[in-house]
């Protein structure tokens, strides 16, 4: 299961979890929900004052909430695949949508050079029909009339 990326992605990190729409999407933000929350705690924990303490808890409780909304969407995402070449890309600190395009680049290059070698081999067999056409002209009539090929042949 695969999402296409639709354009209905509600960036908001509000509240609740919306029961509707895409798991992918939920997923996303259930992270970047959970991933605001952790870096709030950060902020809190830096600059730690007793008077803080409920608000600390209060985000730890989230956090937890987070983690078990995360956990009931793992089987609606759990066949989903990503490339290992998509983690190396994020290690790197590149944008790992820059994948796909990195890989349609490699193809169409890779297309290339086969439509190379293909043309290659058409302009050989050409040359080779005409050599032996000029070299055995009887033989390569029947051959071509096996074939079915109703070209003209260049018979000297």
């Amino acid at each position: 299961m695969m999402s296409s990326g639709g354009g209905g992605r509600s960036g908001g990190g509000g509240g609740g979890n919306s029961g509707g729409g895409n798991p992918l999407d939920r997923l996303e933000q259930q992270l970047e929900r959970s991933i605001e929350n952790v870096r709030q705690i950060k902020i809190i924990v830096s600059d730690f004052q007793p008077q803080g303490q409920p608000a600390l808890n209060q985000k730890l409780q989230q956090v937890v909430k987070d983690l078990q909304e995360i956990d009931k969407l793992r089987p609606k995402v759990q066949d989903l695949q990503v490339p290992l070449e998509v983690f190396d890309y994020i290690d790197e600190g590149r944008n790992p949508q820059y994948y796909t395009k990195d890989c349609m680049e490699k193809a169409l290059a890779k297309n290339e050079e086969e439509r190379g070698k293909i043309d290659a081999y058409r302009m050989f067999k050409a040359r080779l029909m005409l050599e032996l056409t000029n070299v055995f002209p009887k033989q390569m009539a029947n051959y071509r009339a096996l074939r079915g090929d109703e070209r003209v042949t260049n018979t000297p």
